[in-house]
């Protein structure tokens, strides 16, 4: 999995006076599932649709195995439906066939392998409309695959869906990377759906801010994170860092400390400050954790 199947050279792109997206590269390997981690406003669906030929960026490019991107060699799937609720699961995989140009028994036995592999096949002549979210997300992949599509690009695809379909759909996605060797890339803002990820390139406010594993990402943070709640934060801030000469930063007024073994250090930490500190919690880092060590700032507040 180290051959590059796509290629991102300095995107950037502007609305009027706002930039939307400012110099991102990064390649996506052939048989993984990447991730376009960030905050609403950071960039993400202005990279998306530059990325389904829908949008022509400002400068860069992007390459797909050295030349243009050919849409005959990828599928797409968007946030917002696409499925006609009038037709049902079977009619609106036909039509979709038909706009590629798969006919006869090529696109019936096409349509009742993917039935079949996201679990329709009894849910075939069932009208879209009656399907659950989570039914109605695999009838999506299940379109967005039909012409047996090379890259698959998918935009926020848990969007309403409950924590089991979450899960579901994750797995159908890992599936698809592992055993059938398609490339996979999503955006997402969504945490749990970022830790299944291969790699993630995480964006804010139009930048690249890092790209890794998620557990390369983790390690970054150094340590436990400590959170601290005090009724003066600033002051507290200042004590802590002079007494154990250790950073601390504040966010939501809550003060945020990144250390190793935090748990033995936090003993030392109250018994030093009696009665200044209200709350006080330790955990392993998390994708949110990253995200607030690389930006200053909380996740919901990254977009603009």
């Amino acid at each position: 999995m180290t051959e590059s199947l796509l290629v991102v050279e300095a995107l950037t792109h502007r609305y009027g006076e706002r930039t939307a997206l400012a110099g991102v590269s990064f390649s996506v390997r052939r048989g993984e599932l990447f991730g376009l981690l960030g905050p609403n406003g950071g960039g993400k669906t202005t990279l998306f649709r530059i990325l389904c030929t829908l949008t022509t960026p400002t400068e860069g490019r992007v390459l797909m195995e050295g030349g243009a991107i050919d849409r005959r060699r990828i599928g797409v799937v968007f946030q917002s439906p696409s499925l006609d609720k009038k037709l049902t699961v079977r009619e609106n995989l036909i039509h979709q066939g038909h706009i590629y140009g798969l006919h006869s028994a090529a696109l019936r036995s096409r349509i009742g392998e993917l039935l079949a592999r996201f679990g329709l096949s009894d849910r075939a002549n069932d009208f879209v409309e009656k399907l659950s979210g989570g039914l109605r997300r695999r009838v999506e992949l299940a379109k967005g695959l039909l012409y047996q599509p090379e890259l698959l690009l998918l935009d926020e695809p848990s969007t309403g869906l409950d924590p089991l379909a979450r899960r579901e759909l994750g797995d159908y996605l890992e599936e698809l990377c592992l055993k059938d060797g398609v490339t996979a890339l999503l955006t997402t803002h969504t945490m749990e759906e970022a830790d299944r990820c291969d790699r993630l390139a995480i964006l804010d406010r139009g930048r690249l801010v890092a790209l890794d594993t998620p557990q390369a990402l983790k390690e970054r943070v150094g340590g436990d994170v400590i959170s601290v709640g005090s009724a003066k934060p600033a002051t507290l801030r200042e004590q802590i860092e002079k007494r154990f000469r250790v950073k601390v930063g504040v966010v939501d007024h809550m003060l945020r400390i990144e250390r190793p073994r935090g748990h033995e250090f936090v003993p030392d930490l109250v018994e030093a400050f009696p009665g200044e500190i209200d709350s006080v919690s330790v955990g392993k880092p998390t994708l949110e954790d990253v995200f607030i060590h690389l930006t200053g700032h909380r996740f919901e507040e990254g977009g603009r």
